[in-house]
């Protein structure tokens, strides 16, 4: 078995983990053994890479803007012949894919795209077809990958995006997270890691917190607004919902993490975790923050998306209506009020995990690929 020159193609491989497809690159490319890979990252070299990794400082800095894309199109240009298989791992647009199919593309070895979602919001079947052009197509799930079939594409593969087992795992709460946010180990902390602008769901959480409190003025319940500040409307919508909240008096009850480098420890002080947004347009088939949160040994409330069926079940998560204030405020209390289901949900998506997003498991799997070609 011959080793293999791979060239990842991605936005900047450099800290904070925060985005869901350089961390994916930079956890396949730690885990890949049987081949030497290059990997796209700025001056700024990435610790916990090993030998069969080379590091190639392409980019300024960690912002994929106008400049870093024409950086990486003069690269993929330029090393046309010197991998075996450039391995694309960025959602597939009609501007890049045209340049990188008539000015970009290698003229040795073979290609695979990686896809973690279908744009059938942006675009028409065919065109959708014309921007998939690698020897090898890989889906991360079941769904999509039978929709691309049905389009009549070939060499269509699903792997599941592994998580790293060892660092996201169950582990006890944190108790300097915990004072941070000025919570205890006895409340009962629920976390939401999702947008502020995007999804749906920030405006339903926000009215049912306050008909919570209000409600139950004396619950244990504590919240976590878990999510990152991508752009403008992100800050803009924080700053609403803190205004509201601040004005109900619940900032004490009621906090907010933009940004956290210790995602795991984030997890670990949850008792539950709510992703019940109303929507999935523009974002991977498969959001990691839940299976992060499965893996962590968390239950997890989700809304009643048909995106969200391959890895949702009633024994590892929480169903409910989307848009349903009733329904996540049911799930809570249910939840708060029975310590065993919480456990046993946990339990169950624990294993889940293990058995179909190991990282070990993705990276042999992309390895029989890479092999293949």
């Amino acid at each position: 078995m011959s080793t293999k020159n791979i060239l990842l193609a991605t936005r900047p491989i450099v800290p904070p983990w925060d985005e869901a497809s350089k961390n994916f690159a930079y956890f396949l490319a730690r885990s890949v053994t049987n081949a030497n890979i290059t990997l796209l990252t700025t001056k700024e070299s990435v610790t916990g890479l090993p030998d069969t990794v080379t590091q190639f400082p392409l980019y300024e800095s960690s912002q994929l803007g106008f400049s870093a894309k024409l950086a990486l199109l003069r690269y993929l240009r330029d090393h046309r012949r010197d991998f075996d298989i450039t391995h694309y791992l960025f959602t597939p647009a009609r501007r890049n894919a045209l340049i990188i199919k008539n000015l970009a593309r290698p003229t040795k070895g073979k290609t695979i795209q990686t896809v973690a979602t279908l744009r059938e919001d942006l675009y028409a079947p065919q065109e959708l077809k014309a921007l998939l052009f690698a020897d090898a197509i890989v889906t991360y799930t079941e769904t999509s990958k039978n929709r691309l079939k049905e389009l009549g594409c070939k060499n269509v593969h699903r792997i599941y995006p592994g998580i790293d087992l060892s660092l996201y795992a169950p582990k006890n709460k944190d108790q300097d997270l915990l004072d941070e946010f000025h919570f205890t180990k006895d409340h009962f902390i629920a976390m939401y890691p999702g947008e502020y602008s995007r999804l749906g769901a920030t405006d339903m959480i926000v009215e049912s917190l306050m008909h919570h409190f209000n409600t139950r003025p004396e619950s244990n319940l504590r919240f976590i607004f878990a999510c990152r500040i991508k752009n403008e409307a992100d800050v803009k919508k924080k700053r609403e919902i803190y205004e509201a909240l601040k004005l109900a008096d619940l900032l004490s009850k009621i906090a907010f993490s933009d940004t956290s480098f210790d995602m795991p420890a984030l997890y670990n002080i949850a008792d539950v975790v709510i992703f019940p947004v109303g929507n999935m347009v523009g974002k991977f088939d498969i959001p990691l923050v839940i299976i992060e949160a499965y893996a962590c040994g968390k239950p997890v409330i989700l809304s009643d998306l048909a995106e969200f069926e391959e890895f949702s079940n009633e024994d590892i998560s929480v169903t409910i209506p989307r848009d349903s204030n009733e329904s996540l405020l049911k799930a809570l209390h249910t939840l708060e009020d029975d310590r065993e289901k919480r456990e046993t949900l946990g339990k169950n998506a624990r294993m889940f995990v293990e058995k179909n997003f190991d990282l070990k498991t993705t990276a042999r799997e992309y390895e029989a690929l890479y092999q293949s070609l």
